[in-house]
């Protein structure tokens, strides 16, 4: 029989190693799902993993790796810090709307204003957005005592709503023949979130994805918030008794997250997307998950697992195209590293043993 023995410490070899093993583990059986659906599993990992790198297009492609990155990496900085605590955001999506919803409205409201104070404004909008949204978990979970899961989860179809009501009514384009959607801010260069450099996928959406990394690394490193993140999550009962104040943590890690999610889609509206419409968002607030916990919860591994992510998407999106696999197919090949990812992870603090167990030795 085969058994799971604790081990006296988490081994940081299978630590370190679990997120190839979980990549290598969605190739293989990610193969063989599209072997049972009449494709050629070699040349489908190929295509999602070579073609947007070295294919014909790459050119073309390898910006977009930035683009669809950016929103997953500055999501899962958030949901990791958190999650680092023992605070368990899934609503990320829904705050992630929000903060669409919150920077697209104040850059229409100034429509057609041209002013350089309409963009920074919509990003302070769309961080309040996502903030706010984050808030009501937060403050429940601190004056109340509920369950942080399931409220920030139930928020996101609240926010889905929202969603569907202003792109029918509050924001919808006045001169769109009444096709649901807002303005396209693209057409507006005061809301733009245009490219840095033209063709290079960098944006500011980009930049702020960067600067959270390096926030993230610093705090968690080098100051008291972050060693008190640490401990809360290790030991919640050391943190206790070391002062950390429990509540405060709370609506810092919530709050934090929830801007960030806002910001990634203040960001995504007013660039890639370019306008607020039913279907806007993608699930990059359920996707930054595993992000987050591919990258093992630190920054430098979360920017890596995002480029990674948004490899699978534009990947995922040519072998559609190319091999007409199923979008299902991509979704699920995309789900296969996340299950991986926590089966593997089993192995760091478990070991496995073979042959007859010592209970069943001694009662025979």
């Amino acid at each position: 029989m085969i058994r799971l023995e604790k081990r006296p410490q988490p081994s940081r070899a299978y630590a370190l190693a679990t997120p190839l093993l979980a990549v290598v583990a969605t190739m293989i059986v990610g193969g063989m799902l599209f072997a049972v659906l009449g494709k050629d599993p070699v040349q489908s990992i190929l295509v999602i993993f070579w073609e947007p790198l070295f294919g014909e297009f790459a050119f073309y492609y390898r910006p977009q790796l930035l683009v669809k990155g950016a929103p997953l990496v500055l999501i899962a900085i958030g949901l990791a810090l958190g999650f680092k605590a023992g605070i368990w955001n899934i609503g990320a999506e829904g705050q992630y709307i929000m903060g669409a919803i919150f920077g697209a409205g104040m850059g229409l409201a100034f429509y057609p204003s041209e002013s350089v104070f309409i963009f920074p404004l919509m990003i302070l909008a769309g961080a309040f957005g996502g903030w706010l949204w984050a808030m009501i978990p937060a403050v429940l979970k601190v004056k109340f005592g509920t369950n942080e899961i399931l409220v920030s989860l139930m928020l996101v179809y609240v926010a889905e709503q929202l969603l569907a009501s202003v792109s029918l009514g509050l924001l919808k384009n006045p001169e769109g023949f009444g096709f649901p959607g807002s303005r396209n801010l693209q057409q507006y260069a005061s809301a733009h979130n245009a490219e840095l450099i033209t063709g290079s996928g960098m944006h500011w959406g980009v930049v702020a994805a960067f600067i959270a990394v390096i926030f993230a690394y610093v705090l968690l490193a080098r100051h008291r918030l972050g060693f008190n993140i640490r401990v809360t999550g290790e030991a919640p009962r050391a943190a206790r008794f070391g002062g950390v104040n429990p509540a405060r943590l709370i609506l810092f890690c919530l709050g934090l997250s929830g801007l960030l999610a806002g910001l990634a889609g203040m960001f995504e509206v007013a660039g890639p997307a370019g306008q607020i419409t039913i279907d806007f968002n993608v699930g990059y607030g359920f996707t930054a998950i595993i992000v987050a916990f591919l990258g093992r919860l630190h920054p430098i591994g979360i920017m890596l697992a995002g480029l990674l992510m948004a490899l699978t998407y534009i990947g995922g999106d040519i072998a559609q195209s190319q091999l007409q696999l199923p979008a299902a197919a991509i979704q699920v090949f995309q789900g296969m590293l996340l299950f991986f990812l926590l089966a593997f992870d089993l192995l760091t603090n478990y070991r496995l043993r073979f042959g007859a167990s010592e209970t069943s030795g001694k009662t025979a």
